[in-house]
């Protein structure tokens, strides 16, 4: 009897192989369904591994605190904190007997396996052969390193397979935040399993899930994958109801076609409607990445019309469906390409199977060009409207669009010099045709005075051709211009002076900082040039000390103006405030091209401002207004505050436009609307949710308007259980308006997602 601590050994081919097989056993597992207890892994963990790294494939690292060899009858006995170590597997337990006479390995108590992936196995008892490949595993528990355990009673390893009776699988925590057991959210059982490892998948024979420890689905056939990876197979089934289809229930399978490329393909049946089919591919390549989304089905197509009248009785029987694809190529650090497709059949089809809630599809096309201080686009665009009433026909195909800018350093003058060409061509099947063409340069130079004033200069040249036709198709005169050849040249210079004084104040840091522009631009013949790209026109405080107030280039604010605000901040520790004040006065008493309700058609533009105040991560609240210069009225009000912590909060969102612009402008219409929406968490892993949308416009916004005031959008309601291993939902939601063949009404959803499976 010789006791040893720290040795490579260089044993007998048998008992090397015996050893050896025992310490590449690290795969496996489970318990039965009385699985709380016994998937939990050892309280009281063997001590560190010590054991010596071996010098090669014949030799075991080996670590005990005692060796006994009985030559009588060739049993070979290691005691106390026993360590094998070969070829990555480690074997860890408190005593290993092995019988030469019969070839039989057996390790005992507080059983551990390592195995290269670092999977560990713990077990009771464990017996192998000197065959390497065949033993067997009493209560035997395997953690996974990507997640997720297997317990059984009893299991077999045959030439590499696992093959557990009566076994569990689950991939939720069995502890509490006490270390505490207790039973996992979900398992699946079966009577039989068979675990892979070098498919890295799950085989189940006779399964049910059993969840919140209820049996609740019989899974007949039942396979998936463990880790990240993922695996071909079923995926979780989507089940909702709602008044447009009926009971639907979506079951989603999942092809791995390549470790970059997957195709997800979703058969939808439902109880009042034909069924549809969903399909989904993704291709992630050296270069970029691309994907499909298709769906289609048979049923009564509402036709894409220019008019208001789609009922389902002006419809007939017709394929249905929906594409929608997107991707983008890098080809090189500078150069990428990019597009989208987006088209749908009709303009119900997606409200109706409640694919998305968009009233415009858009389709693009292009390349750029980004380098350090020149910038290159080339692009093309469509747009499918789905809004009833709008004219397909009138609605833009814009093919090319290209922009180039140039920035650099100014030699003479100092500060920075920025060119830029670019060009547009509009067409419509049923419209004016538009081409616009300019070449720009913008000069700014920044600079602090002595005083700490912060002061920038701006000059502005630029130099416009249009060509346009069919100009009185466009129903908004203003918008038309005048047909034929067009011409503009531009010019504008500013200056901007803010003046900062930053001190302490209330335990933080205080901002206050006057500013002052100065724009000087001559009069320009804005209304004879089309305007496809400025129809959205606004003052808020975003824009307010802008060069041009207009969002585009086919409208260029031609007044000699000056404007003044106030800029404040407070920095707090736990709170911060920020918020400015601003208006402008036109220096010249020419006519304004900007309409009224914008709050700049006067000489004297209305009052805008914003407030920001947040303290901590519990309040954030964000109010926006413009406010009549004449009689103080408030024209618009826009409010945006989150009040909670990220498990219990509540949102608020309220929006009114009561602008009083005369009736024509498509691009101003009035509104008011108010949406809520929250979340309460009422125990460690239950919260209930909702939101809502509510219509507020009555005749004091929208003089036209039939809206009594309160008109709700829709609503939604739902209870929620989610822990690190399964999301639970069901959510009800109802909708007030009607879409043609999409009805107003209620809708139920269930969603059910488990965490660790690997599809």
């Amino acid at each position: 009897m010789r006791p040893h601590r720290l040795q490579t050994v260089q044993f007998p081919v048998s008992f090397r192989n015996a050893l050896l097989a025992g310490a590449t056993l690290s795969a496996f597992l489970l318990a039965p369904a009385a699985l709380a207890q016994q998937l939990n892994e050892p309280v009281a963990p063997i001590s560190a591994p010590d054991a010596p790294m071996p010098g090669n494939e014949d030799q075991i690292g080996f670590a005990a605190d005692a060796l006994q060899y009985d030559s009588n009858s060739e049993v070979v006995t290691a005691n106390g904190n026993v360590q094998l170590l070969r070829d990555g597997n480690r074997l860890r337990a408190n005593k290993v007997v092995w019988d030469r006479t019969t070839g039989k390995v057996e390790a005992i108590g507080n059983v551990s396996i390592v195995d290269p992936e670092g999977n560990i196995a713990y077990g009771d008892r464990i017996d192998v052969t000197d065959t390497l490949k065949d033993g067997a595993i009493d209560n035997i528990l395997l953690v996974l390193q990507s997640g997720g355990r297997l317990a059984s009673v009893k299991g077999t390893r045959a030439n590499g397979i696992y093959t557990l009776n009566r076994a569990a699988y689950t991939g939720c925590s069995v502890e509490d935040s006490q270390g505490c057991p207790k039973e996992p959210t979900w398992q699946i059982n079966a009577v039989k399993v068979v675990y892979d490892p070098v498919r890295e998948r799950v085989t189940y024979t006779n399964a049910n899930i059993e969840l919140f420890g209820l049996p609740l689905i019989p899974l007949p056939g039942l396979s998936h994958p463990v880790g990240d990876g993922g695996s071909s197979g079923l995926m979780v089934p989507n089940l909702r109801y709602d008044r447009n289809n009926g009971f639907e229930i979506a079951l989603p399978y999942y092809f791995k076609l390549a470790p970059n490329r997957d195709l997800t393909v979703t058969p939808h049946v439902y109880t009042d409607t034909l069924p549809m089919l969903e399909a989904n591919y993704r291709h992630l390549y050296d270069r970029g990445a691309y994907q499909v989304t298709g769906f289609i089905t048979h049923g009564s197509r509402v036709a894409t019309s220019d008019s208001s009248n789609t009922t389902p009785a002006a419809a007939e029987k017709d394929i249905r469906g929906y594409l929608d694809a997107s991707g983008k190529m890098q080809l090189s650090p500078e150069w990428s390409l990019d597009g989208s497709l987006r088209f749908a059949t009709d303009r119900t089809f997606l409200r109706r199977y409640d694919i998305s809630r968009d009233d415009r599809l858009r389709s693009t096309l292009g390349a750029q060009r980004i380098g350090d201080n020149s910038y290159f686009s080339i692009r093309g665009w469509a747009v499918q409207t789905l809004r009833q009433g709008d004219s397909q026909g009138q609605t833009p195909i814009a093919l090319p669009v290209i922009d180039y800018r140039l920035r650099m350093k100014d030699p003479l003058l100092g500060g920075v010099l920025q060119l830029q060409a670019n060009t547009l061509a509009i067409t419509r099947t049923s419209g004016q045709d538009t081409q616009r063409a300019f070449a720009a340069a913008e000069w700014n130079l920044r600079t602090l005075t002595g005083l700490g004033q912060e002061v920038t200069f701006t000059g502005y040249l630029r130099g416009d051709v249009y060509h346009s036709s069919d100009n009185a198709l466009t129903s908004v005169i203003s918008y038309a211009g005048d047909p034929g050849w067009q011409a503009r040249g531009i010019a504008a210079a500013a200056v901007d002076m803010r003046w900062p004084f930053v001190g302490e104040a209330f335990g933080g840091i205080q901002r206050i900082a006057p500013r002052v522009q100065i724009v000087a631009a001559p009069h320009l013949a804005n209304l004879s040039l089309p305007n496809e790209d400025a129809r959205a026109v606004d003052l808020e405080d975003s824009n307010l000390f802008a060069l041009n107030r207009f969002a585009g280039y086919d409208r260029f604010e031609d007044s000699s103006r000056i404007t003044y605000g106030l800029e404040y901040s407070l920095a707090l520790p736990d709170f911060s405030l920020e918020a400015n004040v601003g208006q402008s006065y036109r220096l010249n008493s020419r006519e304004s091209i900007l309409p009224d309700g914008t709050g700049l058609s006067g000489r004297m533009s209305d009052i805008v401002g914003r407030t920001t105040v947040r303290y901590k991560d519990f309040v954030a609240l964000t109010h926006r207004y413009r406010v009549d210069k004449d009689n103080l009225a408030v024209r618009r009000n826009e409010v945006d505050a989150t009040v909670g912590t990220k498990k219990t909060y509540a949102m608020v969102g309220y929006l009114r436009l009561n602008r009083d612009v005369a009736a024509g402008l498509e691009d101003l219409q009035d509104r008011e609307e108010l949406r809520l929406g929250g979340r309460v968490q009422f125990a460690r892993f239950w919260s209930v949710f909702g939101s809502t949308v509510i219509d507020l416009t009555d005749a004091k916004e929208a003089p036209n308007s039939m809206s009594d005031g309160y008109e709700p959008v829709r609503h939604r309601l739902g209870v929620a259980y989610e822990d690190d291993c399964l999301t639970l939902g069901l959510t009800w939601r109802r909708d007030y308006q009607a879409n043609g063949d999409a009805r107003k009404g209620n809708g139920f959803q269930l969603r059910l997602a488990f965490r660790n499976i690997g599809i």
